[in-house]
């Protein structure tokens, strides 16, 4: 009888850890987050995949970019206080250049539509930037 509690116990608590673990992986695959691609000394590229109704948390860009669309998607890009400072039109496939932000300014991407919008980011470690 000993052999067969621990023998349910382990099959209930490999159970439970398998399934934490497939719940944890959906919850974080629901927020919007960049997910690093490629790194080298002249490029840095990462996927971002911004989650309807969710902004991608706040940050600035010190370098020029091209931006490739995964998905077709809008964007508003807004300052710390929810200003919006631009919006981004992207169609799917098609590639488009950011440059680089202006000093001290961040912002956030906000997807207000009913679908994930995805795009790949290529950034210049390396550009020159007008003095």
């Amino acid at each position: 009888m000993t052999n067969l509690r621990t023998l349910v116990f382990t099959a209930v608590l490999s159970f439970t850890a398998g399934a934490g673990a497939i719940l944890a992986q959906q919850q974080s695959q629901q927020t919007s987050r960049r997910e690093a691609q490629f790194e080298n000394t002249e490029l840095k590229v990462w996927k971002s995949i911004i989650m309807p109704k969710q902004p991608l948390a706040l940050h600035r860009h010190d370098h020029g970019r091209a931006l490739i669309a995964l998905t077709d998607g809008v964007l508003d890009v807004v300052d710390q206080n929810g200003k919006k400072l631009d919006t981004y039109k992207w169609t799917q496939g098609k590639a488009y250049w950011l440059g680089v932000d202006p000093p001290g300014q961040q912002h956030a991407d906000v997807n207000n539509s009913d679908k994930p919008v995805e795009v790949i980011v290529v950034e210049l470690k390396n550009d020159t930037r007008p003095k």
